[in-house]
């Protein structure tokens, strides 16, 4: 994951002017994880690696109604965990590290999902951004998950330009402003996959495009002319 294009810095301004335009079209952004407690958003975050939400969505649906909590998770058995999420790439991996992090809980935290990074980052399959995604949205800390997305729209921007996602991670913590930090993950994560895509951002429709520093901006497809 890297820059494809070194652009210059924004203004502290322009970055306030995003931010406070994202606000005004979604005050609340959610993310599209289905999970209905800590440690069901934990699994589902570790399963979404290289998968897409819809995908883990569907092989979770039955795998949290049968376990949803790390007792019931580790009882059900990497085997069984296997078979619910079969249909997500690296499957087995992910089911045993589902698996260990269950028990790990259980042995080291009374069975509830910590709130730190670090005691995250502990549990198996659970690297910074799996952590940082859990601290924010369940936990509500000001946390950036730098994915592919993120990564992108900041370089694209040049809200954080930067040549790796952690550094990106830091810049956009010292340069968000703090009433738009608690959202902040989810603007850019949507705004990316929806908009600002990676072939071929859609530029004529984006809310952010006059404090954008990507260029040239994409142009609105041409509709072709009805025959006659």
């Amino acid at each position: 994951m890297a820059a494809s294009k070194k652009v210059k810095s924004l203004p502290r301004a322009d970055i306030e002017a995003i931010f406070a335009r994202f606000h005004q079209i979604e005050p609340e952004p959610k993310g599209e994880l289905d999970y209905s407690n800590a440690f069901t958003l934990l699994v589902a975050v570790v399963l979404s690696a290289q998968a897409t939400d819809v995908g883990v969505n569907k092989a979770t649906k039955s795998l949290f109604q049968l376990a949803p909590d790390p007792a019931a998770m580790v009882a059900l058995g990497q085997e069984q965990i296997e078979q619910h999420v079969r249909t997500i790439g690296l499957f087995r991996t992910k089911a045993k590290n589902v698996f260990l992090l269950s028990q790990q809980l259980l042995d080291l935290h009374g069975g509830e999902v910590p709130q730190t990074r670090e005691a995250l980052e502990a549990l198996p399959g659970v690297g910074r951004k799996t952590a940082n995604v859990v601290l924010n949205i369940f936990f509500k800390q000001p946390a950036i998950a730098v994915d592919t997305h993120l990564f992108r729209v900041s370089n694209r921007t040049g809200m954080a330009p930067a040549n790796t996602p952690l550094a990106v991670e830091q810049i956009l913590l010292k340069v968000i402003p703090a009433q738009y930090m608690l959202h902040a993950h989810h603007w850019l994560i949507l705004h990316g996959r929806y908009i600002c895509k990676a072939r071929k951002p859609e530029c004529w429709r984006c809310p952010i495009a006059q404090w954008c520093r990507f260029t040239p901006k994409t142009p609105m497809p041409s509709v072709p002319a009805k025959a006659h």
